[in-house]
C-alpha cells in the first residue's frame, strides 16, 4: 500500500491518468477515494466525486449515503437540466457565474457537463466578458480557494508552498500576477478569477483533467490605490515590488514549479504587464515549457482568423497590409506571428516580411524616427515613412487591406476610420479585440452599417448576429479560447519540453482548416464554438505532430493517428459508478 501511494505521488508528464478515471469505460467502476475511500458525509462534501441525487440505491448501501440524501435518483441529464434553467433565471452575469462558481465547488463532473454541453451560452459566464466583473468584485464574492495564492511573504519558501497543494500530478499551471487583467488594469491579488477561468476552459475545451490543473496568483502587492483602500481586498496591501526583487521572486517561483512538477509541466503566464510579459517569456522558453496567452494565444487564433478570411478577402496572406491599433502584448505578437508565417510561405526573410505591417501606438503611427524612444519589442515594427499622429491618418497613409486593434480603448475605430476603409477596400477586414465588450474598438453593428455589410469583421468578445439589407451577418469571435485548451493539450499528451514557433503556425493552420464553405457563406472566419472538442482535438494532434517532428516529444512511440488518440484522452465528465 505504501509503495502504490508513492507511485501516486510521483509528478508525471503526458496525459497519464494516475487516478484510473479515464483508462475506465463509463459502464465500470472506480473507487472514489482521496487518501482512504470516501464515503457518508464527506462523499458529498466531495466535488471530485459527488454525484448529488444521482447516487444508486446500491451506491447509497456501500457508501453509507441512506439518510443522508432525499429518496429520489435523478440522473446526471435531469439534474443538468434543472441547473440551466435554475442559470438562466439569474439576469446579472455576475449571479451566474457564482452559481457556476458554486456548482464547481460542490459537483466538479455536473459543472463540466453544463459547460461543455452549453459552451456558447455559459462561455461568456466563465469567462470574458463576465469574469473581468469578477475580478473587480473577487473580495466580495471570496467564498474559498480555488488556487494557489503565492504572495511575497512566502518568499524563500515557494517550494513549500506548492507542496501544500493536494494534487501532485499537475500537468498545467496558469499563473498571474495580476498587473493587467484584461483591459481592466491592475487587480492584484483578486486577478485569480483568471487563472481559475482559463483552467475551466482547458478541461471543458481542451480536455485536460480537472486534478492536474494548478491556478496560481502570484501577490507582489497592487498599484490600485481603490484596492489598497478597500477593506474587503484580500491580497498584499503594499505597493507592486518591481525591478531586481520582481524577477527573483518569479525567478524563485519557476526553478519551484520545475523541481516539484519535472520537466513537461506547462506554464501559461496570463494577464501580466507588458514589460514583465516579454522578458518572463524570453528568459524562460529556453528552459521551461512555458507560453503566454496574451502574446502567443492571441496572435495564433487571428492568425487563424487571417488565414480563413483569404477565401473571403481573396489573394495570399503576402498580398495584403495590416495596421495595428495597439503595439503591447497582443499587437506585437500577433504582428510577428503574421510575418512568421508569410516569411514560411514565401521565403522571403522575416525582417523584409515585418514591413507588411505598421502599428499605431499612443503616440502615433511607429516610424524609425522614434526609434530612439521606442521600447525594445517596438523596434522591428518602425518603418520608414513620415511620422503619422492619428489612427485616420494612418489608415489614409498605410492604406491597409486589414485593420486590427489590440489597443484596450474602446470606440477607437471610428465611423470616419470604418469608412475609409471601406472606401479603400472592396471587402476590408476589420478585427476588433479588446476585451471586455465595452473596450471593444468597435461594435459588429457599427462596423456592418459603416462599411453599408462589405466588411469581413471579428471581436474579441461576442456580439450578437446583425442584419443589413436582408443579409444576416454572424460576426465571427476571435477568441483565445479556439487555441489555448487545444495547443497545451497537445504539448501535454505528446509529453513535449518547449514551446517552439512552429507549433502555433500549425495550430492556426489546424483552427482555419475547421471553417467551412457553409461558415464562409455567413460572412464567418471562426468555426462556431459548439464544435470545441472536436476543434481541441485536431489543434492538439496538428501540435503534437509539429513536436514530433522537432524532436521535442519525448511520449514514445508516437500515436498513429494523432486526432483519434487526442480524443481519446480527453476527459469526459460524465458520471462514474462507484464500487
Amino acid at each position: 500500500m505504501e509503495s502504490a501511494l508513492k507511485d501516486l505521488s510521483t509528478p508525471t508528464g503526458g496525459v497519464e491518468d494516475v487516478y484510473g478515471e479515464d483508462c475506465a469505460t463509463e459502464d465500470q467502476c472506480i473507487t472514489p477515494w482521496t487518501i482512504a475511500v470516501s464515503s457518508g458525509y464527506n462523499l458529498l462534501r466531495d466535488p471530485r466525486y459527488n454525484k448529488g441525487l444521482a447516487f444508486t440505491e446500491r451506491e447509497r448501501d456501500a457508501h453509507y449515503l441512506r439518510g443522508l440524501l432525499p429518496p429520489v435518483i435523478s440522473s446526471q441529464e435531469l439534474q443538468e437540466k434543472k441547473l440551466m434553467q435554475s442559470i438562466r433565471q439569474y439576469d446579472v452575469p455576475l449571479h451566474k457565474y457564482v452559481a457556476m462558481m458554486e456548482l464547481e465547488e460542490r459537483n466538479e463532473r455536473l459543472f463540466y457537463k453544463l459547460l461543455i454541453d452549453n459552451v456558447e451560452e455559459l462561455l461568456p459566464v466563465v469567462y470574458t466578458p463576465t469574469v473581468g466583473e469578477a475580478c473587480q468584485k473577487y473580495g466580495s464574492i471570496f467564498k474559498r480557494p480555488q488556487g494557489l495564492y503565492i504572495s511575497l511573504n512566502e518568499k524563500g519558501r515557494i517550494l513549500e508552498v506548492l507542496k501544500n497543494w493536494p494534487e501532485k500530478s499537475i500537468q498545467v499551471i496558469v499563473v498571474t500576477d495580476g498587473e493587467r487583467i484584461l483591459g481592466l488594469g491592475d487587480l492584484g491579488c483578486q486577478g485569480m478569477g483568471i487563472p481559475v477561468g482559463k483552467l475551466a476552459l482547458y478541461t471543458a475545451l481542451g480536455g485536460v483533467r480537472p486534478s492536474a490543473c494548478l491556478p496560481i496568483t502570484i501577490d507582489v502587492g497592487t498599484n490600485n490605490e481603490k484596492l489598497l483602500n478597500d477593506e474587503f481586498y484580500i491580497g498584499l496591501r503594499q505597493r507592486r515590488a518591481t525591478g531586481q526583487e520582481y524577477y527573483d521572486f518569479l525567478h524563485e517561483f519557476m526553478s519551484a514549479v520545475k523541481q516539484n512538477y519535472g520537466e513537461k509541466i506547462l506554464v501559461q503566464f496570463e494577464d501580466f504587464a507588458n514589460h514583465n510579459a516579454f522578458e518572463l517569456l524570453a528568459k524562460y522558453r529556453t528552459s521551461h515549457l512555458v507560453f503566454n496567452d496574451d502574446i502567443q494565444g492571441t496572435a495564433s487564433v487571428v492568425l487563424a482568423g487571417l488565414i480563413a478570411s483569404l477565401k473571403l478577402l481573396g489573394g495570399a496572406l503576402c498580398d495584403h497590409t495590416f495596421l495595428f491599433l495597439g503595439a503591447g502584448e497582443a499587437g506585437t505578437g500577433i504582428a510577428e506571428l503574421i510575418a512568421l508565417e508569410i516569411s514560411n510561405k514565401t521565403k522571403i526573410p522575416v525582417e523584409e516580411t515585418r514591413k507588411k505591417i505598421w502599428l499605431v501606438d499612443s503616440k502615433g503611427l511607429i516610424v524609425s524616427g522614434r526609434k530612439e524612444t521606442l521600447q525594445a519589442f517596438k523596434k522591428p515594427w518602425a518603418h520608414e515613412h513620415e511620422p503619422v499622429n492619428n489612427l485616420l491618418d494612418a489608415v489614409k497613409a498605410v492604406k491597409p487591406t486589414v485593420l486590427i486593434g489590440t489597443s484596450g480603448t474602446g470606440r477607437t475605430f471610428t465611423k470616419e476610420v470604418v469608412e475609409a476603409m471601406a472606401c479603400m477596400n472592396k471587402r476590408p477586414l476589420i478585427m476588433a479585440l479588446s476585451n471586455p465588450t465595452s473596450q471593444a474598438e468597435c461594435t459588429a453593428e457599427e462596423a456592418y452599417t459603416w462599411s453599408e455589410g462589405r466588411v469581413v469583421f471579428a471581436s474579441g468578445s461576442p456580439f450578437p448576429s446583425f442584419e443589413y439589407n436582408g443579409k444576416l451577418n454572424i460576426p465571427g469571435q476571435a477568441n483565445n479560447c479556439y487555441i489555448f485548451p487545444g495547443f497545451g493539450f497537445g504539448l501535454v499528451m505528446s509529453g513535449t519540453i518547449r514551446v517552439h514557433d512552429d507549433m502555433l503556425l500549425a495550430a492556426s493552420e489546424a483552427l482555419a482548416a475547421q471553417v467551412t464553405e457553409e461558415h464562409y457563406a455567413k460572412g464567418m472566419i471562426y468555426p462556431p464554438f459548439a464544435d470545441i472538442r472536436k476543434i481541441s482535438a485536431h489543434i492538439a494532434a496538428s501540435v503534437a505532430a509539429k513536436a514530433y517532428e522537432l524532436g521535442v516529444a519525448t511520449r514514445l512511440p508516437r500515436p498513429a493517428d494523432l486526432v483519434k488518440y487526442a480524443e481519446s484522452c480527453m476527459y469526459t465528465p460524465n458520471y462514474r459508478c462507484y464500487r
